[in-house]
């Protein structure tokens, strides 16, 4: 079984156990639960629900492992050629590190 749902303007599928990286979730601390509840899609051994928008009363618990987790860093390098004109940006995404611990459906 596994739901499709949409996690702070992102659409992740989600298993049972599984571990996910979110968007940083703010005042949320480790060992803290969290639920889910735009569900847009639910998968029951090939049954499949379609919501629309969601599926009422679906919902994925999950648990938070790290409240704030930094992601790679991306480099933004800008160049205008003959010019002299370089610029280096880097940026880190900051995540939330949860597991899934029930799937209601």
């Amino acid at each position: 079984m596994y739901v499709i749902a949409e996690i702070q303007g992102q659409q992740f599928k989600i298993e049972q156990g599984r571990r996910l990286f979110v968007h940083h979730i703010k005042d949320v601390e480790s060992g803290a639960t969290v639920e889910f509840d735009r569900i847009l899609l639910i998968d029951k051994e090939g049954a499949v629900t379609v919501g629309a928008p969601t599926v009422a009363g679906a919902k994925v618990v999950c648990e938070v492992i790290s409240p704030l987790v930094k992601g790679d860093k991306v480099l933004v390098f800008h160049k205008k050629r003959r010019k002299g004109y370089r610029k280096l940006n880097g940026h880190r995404q900051q995540f939330t590190e949860v597991t899934v611990k029930e799937i209601v459906a």
